[in-house]
């Protein structure tokens, strides 16, 4: 459940299905700016100042930066389940990322209307991190495509130290 202390963090709900082996969040369990819940066994999220990524939502800002962000892992048909089945309060923010962002991880599922404008998680997060202006140190580092990633958004490299 959210408290006071998860604000300005970032939540996933993760499906329990989903394949930790192939799993691009894996190592972020370990960083305290991430809390992991396990989906069915979250049912709802009724607190205010969580912001959920959502497609087609007004654009993500700094303006939303005091704010939890809440992302749902798991495969396109996974994560629609849960949205349907997940009780969002009315005072949860819905926001999407930049619509130029590109994938860099090799989508093999059907059911994905454009493969290559649908994120990884991980890149996702790193994406959103970026915009709200929160700390993007070690978020890639596991990630496999982390280098395609940044090449094809080059505006995402991080400033140097």
């Amino acid at each position: 459940m959210l408290t006071k202390d998860n604000f300005r963090k970032t939540i996933i709900i993760r499906h329990r299905k989903e394949n930790l082996q192939k799993c691009s969040l894996r190592g972020l369990e370990k960083m305290q700016e991430f809390v992991f819940f396990t989906y069915p066994q979250t049912s709802s999220f009724l607190e205010k100042g969580v912001v959920l990524l959502t497609p087609g939502a007004p654009e993500l800002s700094v303006a939303d930066a005091p704010y939890a962000l809440l992302i749902l892992d798991g495969t396109w048909r996974y994560a629609e389940k849960m949205m349907q089945n997940i009780t969002f309060s009315p005072e949860i923010i819905h926001r999407s990322l930049p619509a130029h962002i590109r994938t860099a991880y090799p989508r093999k599922q059907t059911g994905c209307s454009h493969p290559d404008e649908g994120l990884a998680s991980i890149e996702a997060i790193f994406a959103a991190h970026l915009v709200l202006g929160r700390k993007t140190e070690g978020i890639l580092d596991q990630y496999y495509w982390k280098e395609e990633f940044l090449q094809k958004n080059p505006d995402m490299l991080p400033l140097g130290p």
